[in-house]
């Protein structure tokens, strides 16, 4: 659903809302009705500002998700009160956001029902299902939205994780991939990643799997595990470079040079690897620097080059690319820490200091 449905959507709920509000009111006596012709004329004015609002997709999505949005506003704009339209639209704003954060926030609650209950947690439960489910729908919606020409848009996942982060949107893709086990539109790749997060049966009084709920079912799987596979990796990107990550790069860097038969830079004059943009993604100036102390090259340089696009190492074609990596040696200092915590043994000067 795109942003401007979302808000028309949003729109009609809260004047339903203030519909029932209406007909509510109408049946009190005329003392209880006069008590309430603030709140009724507010809630009119903020009816009137969400005919002009345009509020991002997420939040609108966030804020439809609350069960009574136009009391939810009515409560933030007490605190303001303002006469103008602007600032009441900048409540629902603000309102929205509220909502958008509280359901990215929302933990995601991993236990099956029954421990709920037995644990007093039973609040956590709904709320964390109900926002599963959501999550559910809003990946299909993403995926009718932004699958185009045989290709899934980089929108598609930024568009749900907005909504619901990493953790539940990665949670319900893997519950999906649970109850599609044996479907080979799905890969194994994902289907074995999908085994690494924890994920409980939560059967219901029939012996039914309640999980099903918040399977991603709207789509061929085919195009369910392309999501996957962008949202795996868009999280990735979030993630900070491990020793092995910097290893692995260095290592694929030396081993495109030590491939290469002539040079390749524009002038001819070096030979040229580009760094792997997600690489560059996650990287910081010491992982940048890391990488370089890896690579055996004295004319070594990173830099851009005009008329293309990421970032290269370039080395001069006189250099000896039979190499292998600079790894540093274990600190000298750790290894001897790690010798006297091991089990058995002895410090020779401590035993020399006692027969003293």
């Amino acid at each position: 659903m795109k942003q401007e449905e979302m808000n028309t959507q949003l729109y009609e709920k809260l004047a339903a809302e203030q519909t029932k509000y209406r007909d509510w009111l109408m049946g009190q006596p005329p003392e209880e009705i006069l008590n309430h012709a603030y709140e009724y004329a507010v809630r009119e004015d903020i009816l009137a500002a969400a005919e002009l609002m345009d509020i991002p997709q997420a939040q609108a999505a966030a804020l439809l998700a609350v069960p009574s949005p136009m009391e939810a506003i009515y409560g933030e704009w007490t605190e303001q009160k303002s006469p103008d339209l602007d600032p009441m639209l900048d409540c629902i704003s603000d309102r929205a956001y509220a909502a958008l954060q509280a359901q990215r926030e929302l933990p995601v609650y991993r236990y099956p029902g029954s421990y709920a209950h037995e644990h007093g947690e039973l609040e956590q439960y709904r709320a964390s299902r109900k926002a599963n489910i959501a999550c559910a729908a809003a990946i299909d919606a993403a995926i009718s939205e932004h699958y185009r020409d045989n290709c899934l848009g980089r929108e598609a996942v930024s568009q749900v994780v907005e909504q619901f982060g990493y953790d539940r949107t990665l949670y319900v893709l893997a519950n999906t991939v649970r109850h599609k086990e044996h479907d080979g539109r799905i890969s194994r790749d994902n289907k074995t990643w999908a085994r690494t997060i924890p994920i409980y049966e939560g059967p219901d009084a029939w012996g039914n799997d309640r999980n099903v709920e918040f399977v991603v079912d709207g789509h061929n799987p085919g195009l369910v595990d392309l999501f996957i596979n962008a949202a795996r990796h868009e999280y990735l990107l979030t993630q900070p470079l491990t020793k092995d990550d910097i290893r692995a790069e260095a290592a694929r860097i030396l081993s495109a040079f030590q491939a290469a038969r002539e040079p390749n830079s524009p002038s001819g004059t070096h030979f040229m690897v580009q760094v792997s943009p997600d690489f560059l993604a996650r990287a910081n100036s010491k992982n940048q620097n890391r990488l370089v102390s890896m690579l055996p090259f004295r004319s070594l340089s990173i830099s851009t080059l005009e008329g293309r696009k990421g970032v290269y190492v370039l080395i001069t074609k006189d250099e000896d690319r039979a190499q292998s990596l600079r790894l540093r040696k274990p600190s000298v200092r750790k290894k001897l820490s790690e010798t006297k915590a091991e089990p058995g043994h002895t410090d020779k000067k401590k035993v020399r200091e006692q027969e003293r």
